[in-house]
This record gives C-alpha cells, sequence and structure tokens, in this order.
C-alpha cells in the first residue's frame, strides 16, 4: 500500500502530485490571490481549496502576506519554474520510448521546460517545408547544427546570404553529403561567401541532436535510439526562451567543434 512519504524529495513530489495544488502554483506564479479569488478561477469549493492551500502554505511552498493575500515564497517560485521540465517530459513521454537525447549535455536536459510551447512537426516534407519557411524570413542570421545536408535547400540559403544574412553552421564530420552539392555550391559563389565572413562554418566528430533557428524561430532534432538523428520528427518553436536554449546550445557545440574539413565528409551519393 502507498502511504505519504515523511523525508527526503519524495514529500515535494507528493505535494505536487495533485491537479489542484499545481493549478495554484501556476495561479500564484502570475500574481497574488485571496483564496476565494483562487477558488472562483480553478472553479472549487471553499472547503478544497483549503484543503489544498493549507498543504502548500504547511510545505513551504506558499506564504500569507500582510494583507492575507497568497504568495508564492523563494522556495515555492523556484519549484514552479522546474515544473515545465517535467511538464514537457510527461507530456512527451511516448516520443522519449523510441527516441533519445543523444549527447545533450545535462545543463540543456535541465532547460527541457524551454520546449513547453513547441510544436511537433511530423513528417520528412513538412520538416523540409519549416526549414525552407525559416530560411526565407531570416532577416539578421541563420544557424544550424547538421547531421545531414538538404540540397535544395542551398539556394534559399545562398539568396538570404546575398541580402546580409549571416549563416553559421556545424557539420557533422561524417555527414552523407547529396550528389550534386559542390557543383551548385561553386554555382551560387559560396566561397565567396566564406572569403568574405558571410558564412562560417565548423566540424564536429559526430551530431546527434540537430538544431536550426534563427532571430525569430527554431527547430530542434532528436535522435532515435540507435543515435541516428530522425527527419520524421521536429520539434518547432517561436518562444524567446526555446530560441535561447537553441542559441545557447549551438555556441556551446560551436565551442567543442574544430576546423571545417571539406575531405572529411563522406562521398555524394
Amino acid at each position: 500500500m502507498s502511504e505519504e512519504p515523511n523525508e527526503g524529495v519524495g514529500t515535494l513530489f507528493f505535494e505536487l502530485a495533485g491537479d489542484l495544488r499545481l493549478s495554484m502554483l501556476a495561479r500564484l506564479n502570475q500574481k497574488d490571490y485571496r483564496l476565494s479569488q483562487l477558488a472562483s478561477e480553478l472553479d472549487a469549493t471553499m472547503q478544497e481549496a483549503h484543503r489544498n492551500m493549507t498543504r502548500l502554505i504547511e510545505s513551504g511552498l506558499v506564504s500569507k502576506g500582510k494583507e492575507g493575500e497568497l504568495v508564492l515564497t523563494s522556495y515555492g517560485k523556484t519549484v514552479v519554474s522546474l515544473i515545465p521540465s517535467y511538464d514537457f517530459l510527461y507530456k512527451n513521454r511516448e516520443f522519449l520510448l523510441d527516441h533519445s537525447l543523444g549527447d545533450l549535455p545535462l545543463k540543456f536536459v535541465q532547460r527541457l521546460g524551454a520546449f513547453r510551447n513547441c510544436e511537433i512537426v511530423h513528417g520528412v516534407m513538412a520538416i523540409l517545408q519549416r526549414w525552407k519557411e525559416l530560411y526565407s524570413s531570416s532577416d539578421k542570421h541563420i544557424k544550424e547544427i547538421m547531421a545531414q545536408v538538404p540540397l535544395d535547400l542551398i539556394e534559399t540559403v545562398s539568396n538570404k546570404v546575398q541580402q546580409g544574412v549571416k549563416f553559421s553552421y556545424i557539420f557533422s564530420s561524417n555527414a552523407v553529403v547529396p550528389k550534386g552539392r559542390t557543383q551548385l555550391l561553386q554555382k551560387v559563389g559560396w566561397r565567396n561567401f566564406i572569403t568574405k565572413g558571410f558564412v562560417e562554418r565548423r566540424m564536429l566528430p559526430d551530431v546527434s541532436v540537430m538544431v536550426i533557428f534563427n532571430e525569430k524561430q527554431g527547430c530542434v532534432l532528436f535522435p532515435n535510439q540507435k543515435g541516428e538523428p530522425d527527419l520524421n520528427v521536429m520539434f518547432y518553436g517561436e518562444d524567446p526562451q526555446f530560441l535561447e536554449w537553441c542559441s545557447d546550445f549551438f555556441a556551446y557545440q560551436w565551442e567543442m567543434a574544430g576546423p571545417f574539413d571539406e575531405n572529411k565528409l563522406k562521398h555524394e551519393v
């Protein structure tokens, strides 16, 4: 028979187990409330609201202000800030049963709450279309970490570079490049872009988590259980926290990456 834990982090999870208590914490994270107001907005009886709020106060997550208003404590605010990461994991538990987070560093795993407002895009064609739209809508920069080279999008990117958009990318050294890439890069003057600093590039031994983003929107693709990037499922978002996650992860990988070596890429197929 399960019973309420009396010590350790289990006591915190127990307090967060009730839907009404979670809703109360979410509302209090936005502003202070009177208990009657909170009960009314959450469609709860005063008896239910009082019982659950008493638990939150006793656990140290909530306190009463000078005027009797309910406020999150510093401890409570910190706990609430971590809930989105667990919410993301729970909502995407089926995805994570047949995918992994690859070699994602712990500090980025701990920030997965930034994905909570992301849209999940399914299908290779739909994903490629989102990439094209992202490239086309860029005004300042495009940054990406890629394990595969989408030949059809090279001209789209080159057109944006010609318009003054800075393009920075990291390739996996074992990336398979499509047939015709070399000729197409020569056609658009890719080497000239690199020489002038409009395009910068680096290389990693392996890429398992793919990221593409600009100043407005971003995309992240995680690998399957074999560690191979899955081009059939993608997280797409425009939330500032998500874009910050993408930017920080790119900067982390950029520092880890070495010089770009064209000779390390697999033969065109």
